[in-house]
């Protein structure tokens, strides 16, 4: 089959890797129709997460048709079209019992092979699942896979970021970084109640559509964040602050944004060795601080109802729609922000 593999730092490439085969009894072949381009990806191909074999399929947003399942295979068919989160869950562990199904006692992330061991990613024309009947969920449908593939990861993503930050309705809200996962959370915040939501971000294209989410849009460039915000609570700063990016800039940010007593929510993934404030500045800010990877499976299902609402023009980030065979420049034009570039769709 065709896949879009790594093959080095901002190094990937469309070749033919081996299809796919069913190895374990709970496993599933997926025809892929749609699969994406993620801002954690990009970690992989800039270096910033090492340890991904060469040559490994890369993604884990997709979605697809069941075209071969395994023996011990009871929920799901041949012919049926699903929706995958990022990672694989078996449903039955504590942590999937507990709803944090993200740190599953035989979870794997696709789209990350380490030694020879791992999952092949879903930039692929085919992609083996296992575990499938606790990890897939059957597309709806009145779900397009456009919105699908944002349940498999950005949605879920942003509103566990919204979640976290404990949304009150009268509250002061900052989202920091607009891309896909942050407007995701503006979408979450703003459902979940919260009449006051501003987002953060240096780019127009992506400031704009915060607007269209209804977020109170601020450009570092211009306005100082820090400021505004104290003006806007009496000189207290934000309630909670959603940070999306996931770099030490960002995290700082978040810090002088918050108030004392204030939540910080993190769902962008950070790869420096320390936080961006010490423990004594934690302290003496009585902050709440939460981070970690998404229980996209839990969230997955909860989320179907705000899709159906079309209260949010939801798939209006994929700005940009390529083949599979042009993933390579779509790697180039989603990494360098070419093109006003918020998210790339891909259809193998």
């Amino acid at each position: 089959m065709k896949a879009l593999t790594f093959t080095g730092i901002e190094s990937i490439t469309f070749e033919s890797i081996p299809d796919p085969e069913l190895l374990e009894p709970a496993d599933v072949i997926v025809k892929v129709k749609y699969c994406a381009i993620c801002g954690s990806d990009l970690h992989v191909y800039h270096g910033r997460e090492s340890g991904i074999d060469q040559h490994t399929a890369m993604g884990h947003e997709f979605t697809g048709e069941i075209v071969e399942i395994g023996k011990d295979v009871k929920h799901l068919k041949v012919g049926d079209t699903v929706i995958s989160p990022f990672t694989t869950n078996c449903g039955q562990c504590f942590f999937c019992r507990s709803g944090l199904t993200s740190r599953c006692e035989k979870n794997q992330l696709f789209g990350w092979i380490e030694n020879g061991k791992g999952l092949h990613g879903g930039q692929a024309e085919f992609v083996r699942v296992p575990l499938a009947d606790s990890t897939l969920y059957r597309l709806p449908d009145d779900i397009t896979f456009k919105d699908a593939l944002l349940l498999g990861d950005v949605l879920s993503t942003g509103y566990y970021c919204a979640q976290q930050a404990g949304i009150k309705p009268a509250d002061a809200h900052v989202v920091i970084g607009c891309g896909p996962v942050g407007l995701m959370a503006i979408c979450s915040a703003v459902d979940l109640g919260a009449e006051r939501v501003y987002a953060v971000d240096s780019v127009d294209e992506r400031l704009n559509k915060a607007k269209e989410f209804g977020a109170i849009a601020v450009n570092i460039w211009a306005t100082n964040p820090v400021e505004l915000l104290k003006e806007h609570t009496h000189g207290r700063g934000a309630d909670a602050v959603m940070d999306a990016v996931g770099s030490g800039s960002a995290g700082r940010l978040a810090y002088e944004l918050v108030r004392p007593g204030g939540i910080i929510s993190v769902v962008g993934v950070c790869t420096d060795l320390q936080l961006p404030f010490s423990p004594v500045e934690a302290y003496n800010k009585n902050i709440t601080y939460k981070v970690g990877r998404c229980p996209a499976r839990h969230y997955l299902e909860k989320l179907i109802p705000m899709v159906r609402s079309h209260k949010y023009d939801l798939a209006s980030v994929f700005t940009h729609h390529f083949r599979l065979s042009e993933g390579v420049r779509g790697y180039d034009v989603f990494a360098n922000r070419k093109e006003g570039c918020l998210k790339v769709l891909l259809e193998p």
